[in-house]
């Protein structure tokens, strides 16, 4: 059996979760996920705890089981503390601001570059080249964190641009001058 599947997951007080047919929904004080889970596996939820059952030994099933677990772990995490990403701008002049609801960039361009953050996700701006990214959903997080350094990643010659908080950029040597 997969150790990751099998491992029960803890409902904290305040977390209310509800299993209807391949839905599970999770609501905390963050706010409300849901997840269909996949044919073959089941949830069932006793004293407090969710368990994640397989029904066959399948290769797909199998992996599945473990996915299907770590998923509904990260909506629990999620609804209770949320999850954040921290991103860094590196470079002379570069900024960020935050106008209303969106994210305002000056990195280069001739223009700055404006974002607008989708329903669930808080963008927060402490310092001009720090941004933080929150949200319950880990996922969601993720992918917008990624768009925006998508917009200006960092690169190799100067190490300019926008990178996660601790991600390291390998450095090429530049031209040689004789």
């Amino acid at each position: 059996m997969s150790r990751v599947g099998r491992q029960p997951i803890p409902v904290p007080p305040g977390v209310t979760v509800k299993v209807e047919g391949r839905r599970v929904t999770v609501k905390g004080p963050q706010g409300e996920l849901s997840h269909e889970v996949p044919e073959r596996i089941s949830v069932v939820q006793e004293d407090g705890k969710l368990l994640v059952r397989r029904e066959d030994d399948e290769r797909t099933t199998r992996a599945l089981h473990g996915l299907t677990r770590s998923l509904l772990a990260n909506m629990v995490t999620g609804v209770t503390s949320g999850f954040s990403k921290t991103l860094e701008l590196v470079g002379t002049g570069y900024r960020a601001a935050k106008q209303g609801n969106r994210l305002v960039l000056a990195v280069g361009f001739s223009h700055p570059v404006e974002l607008e953050p989708p329903a669930g996700i808080t963008i927060d701006v402490p310092a001009p080249n720090t941004i933080v990214v929150k949200g319950a959903d880990k996922q969601a997080v993720g992918q917008v964190a990624a768009r925006i350094r998508e917009v200006r990643p960092p690169e190799p010659y100067l190490g300019k641009g926008i990178r996660y908080q601790g991600e390291r950029v390998r450095r090429k040597v530049g031209k040689t001058g004789k």
